[in-house]
C-alpha cells in the first residue's frame, strides 16, 4: 500500500495546484495572457485533486468490500451438489424454451415465405397485364394511324 495509502496521485497534483496557487499573484504582472493561463489552470488542477481523492476512496472502499464479500464466498462453496442440481434444472428449462422459441421462430419464417410468394405472385401478374396494356395500347395506336392513312387516301381519291 506504501507510505501515502495509495494516494500519491492525489498528493502530487494537489502539489502541483498549491505551487501553481502561489505562484499566480506573482505572475500575473508580466502578461494578460498568464491570467488567462492561471485562472483556467488552478480550479482545473483543484478538481483533479479532489477528483484523484475520490476515486482513491472509493478504490479503497471496494477493495475492502471485495475482501468481505470473497469471505462469505468460500462458506458458500460448500454447498456445490445443490448449485450443480439447479444448473441442471436452468440448462433444462432454457433447453425446453429455446426449442420454443425456435418453433414459433420457424412458423413465422414459413408464413413470412408463404406471404412473399404471393406477393411474387401478384406482382408477376401485374407485370403480364402491364404487358397486355401496352400491348393494346400498341393495337389502339395503329389503329389510329390506318384511320388516319385511310381519311388521308380518301382525300387524295377525290
Amino acid at each position: 500500500m506504501g507510505y501515502l495509502g495509495n494516494h500519491l496521485a492525489t498528493v502530487v497534483t494537489g502539489v502541483f495546484a498549491a505551487v501553481l496557487t502561489g505562484l499566480w499573484p506573482y505572475f500575473v504582472d508580466f502578461a494578460p495572457i498568464l491570467e488567462f493561463v492561471f485562472i483556467m489552470a488552478v480550479p482545473i488542477t483543484w478538481f483533479l485533486t479532489f477528483t484523484c481523492w475520490i476515486s482513491q476512496r472509493s478504490a479503497d472502499y471496494m477493495k475492502k468490500y471485495e475482501v468481505s464479500h470473497s469471505h462469505s464466498e468460500k462458506k458458500s462453496l460448500s454447498n456445490t451438489q445443490t448449485t450443480q442440481v439447479y444448473a441442471s434444472t436452468v440448462n433444462q428449462v432454457n433447453y425446453a424454451e429455446i426449442k420454443e422459441a425456435q418453433n414459433q421462430l420457424s412458423d413465422q419464417l414459413n408464413q413470412l415465405k408463404e406471404s412473399v410468394k404471393i406477393k411474387d405472385e401478384e406482382i408477376e401478374r401485374l407485370n403480364q397485364e402491364i404487358s397486355n396494356l401496352q400491348t393494346l395500347v400498341q393495337i389502339e395506336s395503329l389503329k389510329t394511324e390506318l384511320a388516319n392513312l385511310k381519311m388521308l387516301a380518301s382525300g387524295k381519291k377525290k
